[in-house]
């Protein structure tokens, strides 16, 4: 598929090979705080919206709940092109949005105030802009929109919800947390728990320890991630994923494990809660970004001030 007309390419942002680097894609929503002019767009229409960011456009938008997540990829980039400025395999940003392109201009000199590495803007006035994200080879989708997400996914694009929060910045490096089923992995012991209750759901996973998990919505995302990580060594890592899921270890880790040996993720540390909330260790953690498909959890993580996604 064509690119949109109104992508705006940003010549400040050295330019990334998109068949080699690792596409994320963000909303505007996502990556600034728009609350305030989200309700002004929900009570008084698009005209007014327009109007109000093209009088507002050099008064830059407060960071919103991914922002620290890309300033954070922006770092390793810059890790990694100092060690050897010829690296292909980076990170690479875009912003789809369906702003119009007039409204935009705030959105493109909010990024360039913080220094942001955005490589290109999308504004896109169709109803369902995710049909963009596979054409720009997009690992992993943000928004703060449901409807765009579960599009997303649908598409088979790694994709999480993130809701508005106040986030301190973390210091680097790129640390990401993953909850395992449905998550990482696909949600067949989930069902089963729901279907026969814990005892269920361990004995059908002690049966099936030698059988990898099937595979999660953020699976490939997880992948990639872990492709760049294995750049560094384990001491001097600059990317660190961790494993943050529900299960205890006694009875339904090992299968777990073996699953992510089966694939080849590398894993930094893996913590099996049996059930315990998770809150206090992200508080432990203070990842960039924690992506979970319990909303429970995700508003345990808002509560000690970790950037949350949430995977439908």
């Amino acid at each position: 598929m064509a690119e949109p007309e109104s992508t705006v390419i940003n010549t400040n942002v050295k330019q990334k090979d998109p068949s080699r680097a690792l596409v994320i894609a963000v909303t505007t929503r996502a990556i600034f705080n728009l609350e305030e002019e989200h309700k002004l767009y929900l009570e008084k229409g698009k005209e007014e919206y327009t109007r109000h960011q093209q009088a507002n456009q050099d008064k830059p938008l407060p960071p919103g709940t991914a922002f620290a997540f890309i300033q954070a990829v922006q770092y390793v980039n810059k890790k990694i092109l100092e060690s050897n400025p010829a690296e292909r395999d980076l990170f690479d940003i875009l912003v789809l949005s369906n702003n119009s392109p007039e409204s935009g201009v705030r959105i493109i000199n909010s990024a360039k105030h913080y220094g942001l590495e955005i490589s290109k803007f999308c504004f896109v006035s169709d109803e369902d802009s995710t049909q963009y994200l596979k054409s720009h080879g997009v690992k992993l989708f943000l928004s703060a929109d449901r409807t765009d997400v579960c599009n997303a996914l649908r598409r088979g694009v790694s994709a999480a919800l993130v809701f508005q929060q106040e986030v301190q910045a973390p210091s680097t490096p790129l640390r990401v947390v993953f909850d395992g089923d449905a998550v990482l992995f696909s949600d067949e012991t989930d069902q089963i728990f729901q279907e026969q209750g814990l005892e269920g759901a361990v004995q059908y996973e002690r049966a099936m320890e030698a059988i990898p998990i099937g595979e999660g919505p953020l699976k490939a995302f997880a992948m990639h991630l872990g492709k760049m990580r294995k750049k560094f060594g384990q001491e001097k890592s600059l990317i660190r994923t961790y494993l943050v899921t529900a299960r205890s270890g006694r009875d339904m880790g090992i299968r777990a494990i073996k699953t992510l040996r089966e694939w080849g993720l590398p894993i930094d540390e893996a913590f099996f809660m049996d059930g315990a909330p998770k809150g206090p260790i992200l508080a432990q953690i203070q990842p960039h970004i924690f992506f979970d498909d319990g909303l429970h959890n995700i508003q345990g993580a808002q509560n000690v001030g970790v950037p949350s996604a949430w995977v439908p």
